[in-house]
């Protein structure tokens, strides 16, 4: 048994974000690139010197290979005790919880969340702070500098334990303890809603779907929702985890969950279906013939957290990104609670979590979560609204018209733009930034423009400034326009664009929100000019 110092160049990736670091496969598989990356984690954090790191990913392409250079790297790097899922496995929501409940200085997480897997697909590595939660700007700067500098990584040449048996080992002089990927996280939720009457609603005839995509979350649904809850196996689709996620984009929306979209539209359609996405932070909400709105989904629990044990003290508050809609304003309001915008990100909410100034949060890009875990939690807001179903017993889609009737309609729907040529997406968003200085005063049809800016945000809490956040196009309280460019995915850039508009009495108008938004769509394409320049004929996704 020996500790090995390889001798590497400098990193020359990406500079890591919250998300951490994400590329193809083939990139981490080169000889020293993840080794690089991991290094850098080690040399900046020295907390994980003889300290405790949690380690496991979503089972994609390359997860297991990576996991044991990891463990073997965490080894030579002083780590004392690595907590890793059998089988390498552990969803980002669990690491959270596992990195919680055992004060771990930190986890590594295996994933590129939703985007696609096998040979050809994407890869991912972020660290998590001993919160549970993303890496904050400071850590990932550190873990970037590192990179620039790094000449060589540290690793144990001996064979890893059986990491499929769970148990106490060791590597080195490092404990490595294999654990159910499934016992924490479970453990903090069933903490949270009320079992008992969830079992009862689906033992009454109540009928679920969930589609786990071929991903991480299969092994939780069914310890969950089969296990605990009493629902059949055959509520669960796509529930065996596969590296390649069975060929599919694990991305739970209409679009990439067709064959539950096309179940929830049928005729003998369950009551309630739901889907999360490769790594398991993500959700979709589904009742008969109708999507819920991520936007809308966080409000709706906001307004019904009072009907759940884990929340019925009441909520210290609520924020939600950005470009999410501001349906959660609308709750806040009638509930006297503070509401915050904060950027894309799930740092951001991090900050308010640990503070105490918030209990619930969400983005639009389908991630909800609430302050029992430091990341967006899938399964944790299907738990929610059985819970919430079971006490209200009504359907989904009463339980979403009601909503409606009392706040409001807010209309939403974001436009992605993936692969496009980064230089052409520059251009378009340079078109807008250029615009924004003369467009209030300006209508759109009926809508008075009445602000253009770029968004920035000062963090309450260590007053923190994030700068060039995306483009907004406000029209007061009715409407509103904004643009950014994503860094969640691996080729080119992505453009996603976002739409909404207010109607507080809904009855009556336009329940197609792609037409109900029709001048606002045009008006930002006037603008941008993306579809002329990029050569389609409109969006790859429409959520």
């Amino acid at each position: 048994m020996s500790i090995q110092d390889i001798a590497i160049k400098p990193f020359a990736g990406q500079k890591p974000g919250t998300s951490g670091l994400r590329k193809k496969v083939r990139e981490f598989q080169q000889p020293g690139y993840l080794e690089a990356f991991v290094q850098a984690i080690f040399d900046s954090q020295p907390a994980l010197q003889g300290g405790s790191l949690v380690l496991g990913g979503d089972g994609r392409f390359f997860n297991r290979e990576a996991a044991g250079i990891i463990l073997r790297m965490a080894a030579a790097n002083g780590v004392a005790r690595c907590i890793i899922g059998s089988g390498a496995l552990l969803s980002t929501p669990a690491a959270s919880a596992v990195i919680r409940a055992h004060k771990a200085q930190g986890g590594i997480i295996l994933s590129a969340s939703h985007n696609p897997g096998g040979p050809d697909g994407d890869f991912g590595v972020k660290f998590n702070s001993s919160n549970g939660g993303p890496a904050a700007e400071g850590v990932t700067e550190a873990i970037y500098q590192a990179t620039q500098k790094i000449s060589h990584y540290r690793i144990l040449d001996w064979p890893l334990p059986d990491l499929d048996r769970v148990g106490e080992t060791s590597l080195g002089s490092m404990r490595v303890s294999v654990i159910d990927p499934v016992h924490d996280h479970a453990q903090v939720l069933q903490n949270l809603f009320d079992f008992d009457a969830m079992h009862a609603l689906l033992k009454g005839g109540f009928r679920i779907a969930f589609d786990g995509m071929h991903a991480i979350t299969g092994p939780y649904a069914r310890r969950l929702l089969v296990e605990l809850l009493g629902a059949p196996e055959s509520s669960l689709l796509n529930c065996t985890p596969l590296p390649d996620f069975g060929g599919g984009h694990p991305d739970p929306n209409p679009a990439h969950a067709e064959e539950l979209t096309a179940l929830l539209n049928g005729r003998d359609a369950p009551d309630f279906g739901a889907a999360s996405d490769g790594d398991g932070d993500r959700n979709m909400i589904l009742g008969r013939n109708l999507a819920v709105s991520p936007s809308d989904s966080l409000a709706i629990l906001a307004a019904n957290a009072h009907l759940v044990p884990g929340y019925k003290n009441g909520l210290a508050g609520i924020a939600r990104s950005m470009p999410t809609s501001r349906a959660a304003d609308a709750v806040a309001a009638k509930l006297g609670l503070p509401c915050y915008e904060t950027p894309t990100g799930w740092k951001f909410f991090g900050n308010l979590l640990d503070a105490g100034r918030i209990t619930l949060c969400g983005e639009e890009s389908y991630g909800t979560g609430s302050d029992h875990v430091r990341e967006k939690d899938g399964l944790w807001a299907v738990l929610f609204w059985l819970n919430i179903l079971a006490v209200r017993k009504q359907s989904v889609t009463e339980i979403v018209q009601q909503h409606w009737r009392q706040f409001g309609r807010h209309y939403y729907s974001r436009h992605d733009y993936e692969a496009v040529q980064s230089d052409i997406a520059a251009d378009c968003m340079a078109n807008l930034t250029k615009a924004l200085p003369g467009l209030p005063g300006q209508k759109i049809g009926t809508l008075a423009i009445t602000a253009a800016d770029e968004f920035s945000y000062t963090d309450p809490v260590d007053g923190s400034i994030s700068r060039n956040q995306g483009l907004r196009i406000i029209c007061g309280d009715q409407a509103r326009i904004i643009a950014r460019l994503s860094g969640t995915g691996t080729e080119g850039a992505t453009v996603r664009l976002y739409f909404e508009a207010y109607e507080p009495d809904p009855a009556g108008q336009q329940d197609d929100p792609q037409q109900r938004l029709a001048p606002l769509i045009d008006f930002a394409e006037s603008l941008l000019g993306l579809r002329r320049q990029s050569g389609r004929s409109g969006p790859d996704v429409i959520t």
